[in-house]
Formats: structure tokens, C-alpha cells, sequence
């Protein structure tokens, strides 16, 4: 992996006109990128407490993939948690349902060992209906849903749906044992994080939307029992063609993709990844970047300001100039 080698990589300012030099961002508020970073990276391997649960669960979940094998490389690096949809998209998890089956056919004990999250995206009042018995019928050996996702909790209405799911946990519905929810706006996580009522959210925050630093991280409660975890990590991933398209020196660090996973797990704030790595190269070369050292302050913010002259330069694109 390329590195920044002193200021020369980090005040470039040939990108041209309106959309940024790249240099340090300074455009986020709350406490300094240094106090927030990590020294070391979640390992797949790690175990991290479900809320109240009593599960543990790695700091990787995997989602949708498009090989079953992918499946069981994923268990074999030690990853036991995987995030199903019950209804939204639901032919693009199929390899995700088959490999799961696998997994417990060749050996029933497993399941013990594993946590399936399955997410509902339907409102009220069909939510409240919960059908996810689709899920345990397309899996064989899967027998219950550990933890009940709301997806897409987006307005305050959506409130209601986790007001179920925490209903259907006390009352046991598919042994479930955990709830959680998937917010595209921070600022109801940061609602669900006062009122405590969630044992794992998942949040978007990349090199494209990194202003959880300002609106969500530093009002997170100091001794919050719940689990923080990001989707979209690779979002705002600046590709060798849109790179090299932009008119940036050649020297300049290019991240590769997995950097953008490094980005996200160097901020002490989330605790794991749901993340979709295709296939089992996709995800061995995810799995060897997490033993690399987190980033730094200058290469994080250097992928930031990345990130948005990359937008910039696409804008201009599509607009003919």
C-alpha cells in the first residue's frame, strides 16, 4: 500500500479549481482525529459483546456475497456474524442463505457459534407482522434469528417499528435475542443511542460522509453497551480511472479499495463492519488489510478531500466540462 511521505503527498494543490487541494480537512468539528483513532485494528477473529444479549460477534459481519464459498472462507477466518434481508432485496442474498446452509449441514454445532441478523425494510403495519419465517424456511439448520434488524430507519415514524422489535425479543419470536436497526440519518441513531433501546446499530459513515466525526461521534454515551457498525464503507472508493482522470501526480497515494475498511475501523468510535466481499479473494484481501496498522490522521483526511474532489471532478463530467 502507498503511504503520505511527508508534506509533499498531503498539500498537493494542483486538483484544480473548486474542488479542494489535498491537504488536511479542517471541515469537521468535535475532538481531533488523533484522540479518536485506534492503534491497532479489529481482527475477523475478535469477539465483541451483543449489547445485552450474551452473544459475541466479530468485528466483520457479512452481507450479501455473490459465492456461497465466500460463506465458508468468511467462518474459516473467524467471522460469525451475517446480516440477511427478509424481503428487500431479497435474490441478491441468496448465495449468503445457501453458504449459511452449508455451514450448518456440515456441522449442526455451528450454529451455536454463529449470529444471523435479519433485516425487515416494510412499515407499518406489515412490520409489525415480522414474517420472517420465509428466512427459516430458505435456510436449513438456521432454527431461530438472533437479532431483529429495522432497515432504513429514516424519519421518526420508523420508531415504532423497533418499539416491535424489542416487543418481539421480550416475547422471544424466533428466539431471537437482540435488536437492532440500520439508520441513513445519523441523527436518529444518535435518538436510539439516548433512549438505549438498540444492541447494535449500523451507520454510514465513509471517506464521502465523514460528519458522524461531528453530529454523532462525540455525542455517543461514554459507556454505551450497544455496538456500532458501519455500512457503505467503500461508498466513496475513488477508483484508478477516476484517479488518474482527475490530472493527479503520479506519486500521489492511490487507496487501494480495502483502505477504505481501514478508513472506517481507524476511528475508534465503530466497532465492527457489514461489509460484502464477492468472493473469497474479495475477502481474503479485506481480512489482510485489517492486520495492516490503522491509518493516520493525514491519510485519513487525505481520503477524505480525495473523496470529494472526486465528486467534484464527477459533477463536471456529467455536466460536460
Amino acid at each position: 500500500m502507498g503511504t503520505l511521505t511527508g508534506n509533499s503527498h498531503i498539500m498537493e494543490r494542483d486538483v484544480g479549481s473548486g474542488g479542494g487541494s489535498l491537504e488536511p480537512h479542517g471541515g469537521t468539528e468535535g475532538p481531533s482525529i488523533e484522540s479518536i483513532s485506534r492503534s491497532v485494528l479489529p481482527k475477523p477473529d475478535d469477539r465483541l459483546r451483543l449489547g445485552k444479549s450474551g452473544k459475541a460477534v466479530s468485528p466483520v459481519c457479512l452481507g450479501r456475497v455473490s459465492s456461497e464459498e465466500t460463506v465458508l472462507r468468511a467462518y474459516e477466518a473467524g467471522i460469525n456474524f451475517f446480516f440477511l434481508s427478509a424481503d428487500l432485496h431479497w435474490p441478491v442474498y441468496e448465495q449468503l442463505r445457501r453458504g449459511l446452509g452449508r455451514l450448518f449441514a456440515g456441522n449442526s454445532a455451528r450454529r451455536d457459534e454463529i449470529v444471523v441478523a435479519a433485516a425487515s425494510y416494510v412499515d407499518e403495519p406489515l412490520f409489525g407482522c415480522l414474517q420472517l419465517n420465509e428466512i427459516l424456511d430458505a435456510v436449513p439448520g438456521l432454527k431461530r434469528v438472533d437479532v431483529l434488524i429495522a432497515g432504513a430507519v429514516s424519519n421518526g415514524g420508523s420508531f415504532k417499528r423497533i418499539e416491535t422489535l424489542e416487543q418481539a425479543r421480550r416475547m422471544k419470536r424466533f428466539d431471537s435475542v437482540a435488536v437492532g436497526a440500520t439508520f441513513h440519518e445519523r441523527r436518529y441513531a444518535l435518538t436510539a443511542a439516548r433512549f438505549n433501546v438498540l444492541d447494535i446499530a449500523y451507520i454510514r459513515y465513509n471517506t464521502g460522509h465523514p460528519n458522524a466525526r461531528k453530529d454523532l461521534f462525540p455525542h455517543l454515551p461514554a459507556e454505551r453497551k450497544f455496538l456500532v457498525f458501519n455500512f457503505n464503507s467503500m461508498l466513496s472508493c475513488v477508483g484508478e480511472k477516476t484517479f488518474h482522470a482527475m490530472g493527479l501526480r503520479k506519486e500521489l497515494w492511490r487507496p487501494d479499495p480495502v483502505d477504505y475498511y481501514r478508513f472506517v475501523l481507524s476511528n475508534s468510535n465503530i466497532d465492527g463492519l457489514l461489509c460484502s466481499p464477492q468472493n473469497a479473494d474479495e475477502l481474503r484481501h479485506m481480512c489482510s488489510a485489517l492486520h495492516q496498522p490503522p491509518l493516520t490522521a493525514a491519510e485519513q483526511d487525505y481520503m477524505i478531500t480525495l473523496s470529494a474532489r472526486a465528486r467534484y471532478y464527477a459533477k463536471g463530467a456529467a455536466a460536460g466540462d
